[in-house]
């Protein structure tokens, strides 16, 4: 524990200003203790030199100190504000715990009591070894060099496909700029596949693709946020992406609390109590985000609940951000994705639904090549123009990240040279990731002190865990939430990578964590045995 600040550096940096979520109180700032820590881990300041030339004070090991220009307390409220936890503290201790592993201590007892890192934080699936499907690799191995289409390296169908997207492609060059929206032949795949899910056709000029779901999910929500007054509903808990964005663009969250006893159901009076509460503050609600399946909690909504969702949109004239990048991935029997565009269409709602879909997640895993989608329904022409100029500010998306996004969304053709395959590497990650879902659930729920809801679907369980003993007085002492501790306790101790639940958000008085369940099942066996052996350890601290 002696790498975490002391009581007494804590107090003295709160009273210079930094936000701390108290070791009860983590539901109040998501991420703000992680804030809290990085500025701990950063040196004294450097004070200016007499005669200076006023570029930098001095030098410390090297590295000029001091800038005049820059500085944390000179950048913009919002950027240092603004916090995503799934890349917080605990994965700075992990990465600086696992250059220990990289070059062992001479000292023996300085070493780690573990042999590897086990990143469980993040959706990442490419990073703890799930191969990527083939036939989509082969396709953008033939359009980064087209020479390969007219060879018999690969399969005709694979052949097939990306001679049609270089054609496509006009020049036939992927190095090259593409429409600000995405070449109209990968956005045509997207309508197309649009169409078939939902039952009723999509414009290919309705759709951007992006680099990732989360550049869309930017996007759309510069779209809602006018001024401080404005706010975006967002599911509590949530996608520390909302939360971060919000804080860029100076709007306001509205948390609405899922119901973690109903499966992270959500409830449609604590919709009315959120909007309520924020409108008599004088806010303006302009927008409700849904995360279905949901991240981090892994529930699958039903029919009924979207529904009364979109009606409470309609009423309270709300833009429904329906992040459905999970779609892929449902694992509990009896349940299925269903899209909100299909059921606003269904309804005959008025309110915008703007939908996210990404390469990153389901069996895909293609995380690194950043590809995703957002298409736009009932939403104004005079609107998607804009959001057409706001996609040329940035010229457009990665131009094999939109190849990928079309290829993923269109299966190899039935009774091709490459469709068995593909079945057999997606049907393989599809019941490993069920078999996982229900494995992880159980053993959680067989340790003592930790509670943990069905993972119905996306790739992640969100545990409660009752904290108690040292931790606890050690996040008492140290002004931090209790789950951060245990978390940074639990990755110096044993390797494993998770996300404390208080950087998305938590009922007051609760604790969490995410982990992954996406480790390969030996790999995911241990993570759970340590995980057990942890938390059974945690309350006594570890002083033998």
């Amino acid at each position: 524990g002696s790498s975490h600040p002391g009581p007494s550096t804590v107090l003295s940096t709160h009273t210079s200003g930094a936000m701390f979520g108290s070791a009860l109180g983590a539901a109040a700032r998501p991420g703000a203790s992680a804030r809290a820590l990085r500025r701990l881990a950063r040196p004294a300041a450097t004070p200016v030199a007499a005669g200076s030339s006023g570029l930098w004070a001095a030098f410390v090991d090297g590295k000029p100190q001091g800038f005049s220009t820059l500085s944390v307390d000179t950048l913009p409220k919002h950027v240092v504000e603004c916090e995503y936890a799934v890349r917080g503290a605990v994965l700075l201790k992990a990465e600086e715990l696992q250059k220990k592993l990289v070059v062992p201590p001479a000292n023996p007892e300085e070493r780690l009591p573990f042999s590897k890192m086990v990143p469980c934080n993040i959706g990442n699936p490419q990073a703890v070894g799930q191969a990527p499907l083939q036939f989509h690799r082969q396709v953008l191995a033939c359009l980064a060099e087209p020479s390969l289409v007219n060879k018999d390296i690969y399969a005709e169908d694979v052949r097939q496909r990306a001679s049609k997207y270089l054609t496509g492609i006009h020049d036939g060059r992927v190095g090259a700029y593409s429409h600000s929206k995405g070449h109209k032949v990968f956005r045509d795949e997207v309508a197309a596949w649009l169409t078939e899910r939902d039952g009723f056709e999509a414009d290919p000029d309705d759709i951007f693709l992006t680099d990732g779901a989360s550049a869309a999910v930017k996007m759309v929500m510069q779209l809602a946020v006018r001024g401080a007054e404005d706010g975006v509903m967002l599911p509590i808990p949530q996608y520390p992406l909302y939360s971060a964005t919000m804080t860029l663009l100076g709007g306001q969250s509205v948390g609405y609390y899922l119901d973690e006893e109903a499966g992270w159901g959500i409830d449609i009076q604590e919709l009315e109590r959120a909007i309520g509460e924020f409108k008599k503050s004088g806010g303006t609600p302009r927008a409700i985000a849904v995360i279905n399946p949901g991240n981090p909690t892994g529930q699958v909504l039903a029919r009924e609940v979207m529904e009364e969702v979109l009606k409470f949109a309609e009423r309270e004239k709300l833009m429904v951000l329906a992040d459905e990048v999970y779609q892929d991935n449902i694992h509990a029997d009896g349940k299925e994705f269903i899209s909100f565009r299909k059921l606003a269409k269904e309804l005959g709602t008025t309110t915008e639904v703007f939908s996210f879909h990404s390469v990153s997640k389901g069996v895909t895993g293609e995380c690194g090549l950043r590809g995703g989608l957002v298409h736009c329904y009932n939403v104004d022409q005079g609107v998607i123009d804009q959001m057409y100029k706001l996609s040329s500010i940035s010229l457009c998306s990665n131009v094999l990240g939109q190849a990928l996004m079309a290829s993923v969304v269109t299966p190899p053709p039935a009774g091709g040279p490459s469709r068995a395959a593909w079945e057999a590497e997606r049907d393989e990650i599809y019941s490993a990731l069920k078999r996982k879902a229900k494995r992880v659930t159980e053993r959680l729920n067989n340790i003592e002190g930790i509670s943990c809801q069905p993972i119905e679907g996306a790739m992640y369980a969100f545990p409660k865990v009752t904290i108690k003993g040292y931790v606890m007085k050690k996040a008492i002492s140290y002004a931090t939430p209790a789950d951060q501790i245990y978390c940074l306790e639990m990755v110096e101790r044993t390797g494993i990578v998770t996300v404390p639940g208080s950087g998305f958000g938590q009922r007051l008085g609760t604790f969490h964590f995410r982990m992954t369940i996406l480790p390969d099942e030996e790999t995911l066996e241990k993570v759970l045995d340590d995980i057990e052996k942890f938390h059974n350890e945690h309350p006594a601290g570890w002083f033998a």
